[in-house]
């Protein structure tokens, strides 16, 4: 079972049952589940990862006003439970950089802590300049239980809401960046002898490209750790990862990848066609990057440079 499933378990067997008895006050406005850092809130966990920071638990969300009332008892209570009902032990150490965030928190809190933000972003800017794996941090896992529906709510208006200009800046800079690394500079880097400088520009065509295939499935990156194992499972274009794979790591010629790089951007520039995003004829990805640029409203926005928000 992954890490999502014995937490589910856990919170069904004994956090339920512990919270519904003990706070019958609170119980129908708290919410309860996993979501945040470590590969067990994408569902990623194996053997492997479990060696270091893995834990069975859950987390219980509430309002300021809530926390500030029952938030001691809450904790004292988990820590409680733990004891007297200990979930499954799996022997795992915990690292200096390890976090688990179960316990008590404020809904507020968690965002805060992720995002830097509340809650939705307030603004275009916090749109824009947050990465992309914050947003998938905020949104992975699972919610076992809301009572008054405002963390499911968030969460939801968080991965509807992107404003459809950051969407448009965020895809016309992540195609100028990938072109200048994959269609210029890759080949470029390899005629001066700088082979290092080569791969750097492989890894950020790989990287914008990644990007680019999440905001089209209306959807963010995670981490760079998950990312081709996050994008095999997206319905559209998630089987470019493996050719992505292979320009890190296959052994071929460049000239081979460079052909593989055309054709992702043949693919790239047919999706957004396909959504009506772009028009117009070649593989130019630099070119339909200015495009996107075209068709954003928002001033503030259009006039920002072509690769800001990559």
């Amino acid at each position: 079972m992954h890490g999502i499933d014995l937490n589910r378990e856990y919170f069904e067997h004994a956090g339920k049952p512990m919270l519904q008895r003990d706070f019958p006050e609170v119980w129908q406005r708290l919410a309860a589940g996993m979501a945040g850092h470590g590969s067990e809130c994408f569902g990623f966990d194996d053997e492997t990862s479990r060696d270091h920071d893995f834990k069975i638990g859950f987390t219980i969300y509430l309002s300021r006003g809530d926390e500030e009332k029952y938030g001691f008892a809450l904790r004292r209570a988990y820590l409680k439970l733990l004891k007297d009902v200990p979930p499954k032990k799996i022997a795992s150490r915990e690292s200096p950089l390890g976090e688990t965030e179960y316990g008590v928190t404020v809904i507020e809190n968690f965002f805060l802590r992720h995002l830097g933000t509340p809650g939705i972003p307030r603004n275009w800017r916090e749109w824009l300049y947050t990465p992309d794996y914050a947003f998938a941090e905020t949104l992975n896992g699972a919610v076992f239980y809301d009572g008054s529906g405002e963390f499911s709510r968030i969460r939801h208006e968080i991965a509807n809401g992107m404003p459809r200009d950051v969407r448009l800046k965020k895809l016309a800079a992540f195609l100028a960046l990938a072109a200048q690394s994959g269609q210029y500079n890759y080949s470029r880097c390899l005629k001066h002898g700088e082979k290092g400088a080569s791969s750097l520009a492989l890894g950020d065509f790989v990287r914008v490209i990644g990007s680019t295939i999440f905001l089209l499935n209306h959807t963010f990156a995670c981490y760079y750790k998950w990312l081709f194992r996050a994008m095999r499972a997206l319905p559209i274009l998630g089987d470019l990862a493996d050719s992505l794979e292979f320009l890190l790591t296959g052994n071929a010629d460049p000239a081979v990848k460079t052909e593989i790089i055309e054709w992702i951007a043949t693919q790239i520039i047919a999706e957004l066609k396909h959504q009506d995003m772009v028009s117009g004829n070649g593989n130019d990805l630099e070119k339909f990057a200015f495009e996107l640029q075209s068709r954003i409203i928002n001033r503030e926005i259009a006039s920002l440079h072509i690769m800001e928000g990559a």
